[in-house]
């Protein structure tokens, strides 16, 4: 129901930036926030951003690297991935939250983007 676009190999200090887009509905009232899941582990908090773009948390491990941002007007959501490492390297998802607050829970969102690949080599 979202799509998450943008991944791909970088090499490590390079740059990305993340989109997630919702063809068939609005999140605009929402909350939507980025995760992302590597190989082996559990999916995990990385950033969200509030329904008016006003609020936002991130992840400590992305936290002075990572931008999230909205535009309403497009209906998107992005994710500006600076000075990636390797330990960035995951399938990144973007979902919408229940409601218009950000929120680190990932019980609290409901809608799924598909994921994109990012790969950051050393």
């Amino acid at each position: 129901q979202l799509q998450a676009s943008g991944g791909g190999l970088v090499q490590a200090g390079g740059s990305l930036r993340l989109s997630c887009a919702a063809p068939r509905r609005t999140f605009s009232n929402n909350a939507v926030g980025w995760f992302r899941q590597a190989p082996g582990k559990e999916r995990e908090f990385v950033s969200t951003i509030n329904w008016r773009g006003e609020t936002t948390y991130y992840a400590e491990s992305v936290k002075g690297r990572f931008t999230i941002s909205r535009d309403h007007a497009k209906n998107a959501v992005y994710l500006q991935m600076n000075s990636l490492k390797p330990d960035d390297t995951a399938v990144y998802y973007c979902a919408s939250a229940r409601g218009p607050a950000a929120t680190v829970l990932i019980s609290q969102y409901n809608y799924w983007g598909q994921g994109t690949q990012v790969t950051v080599s050393s």
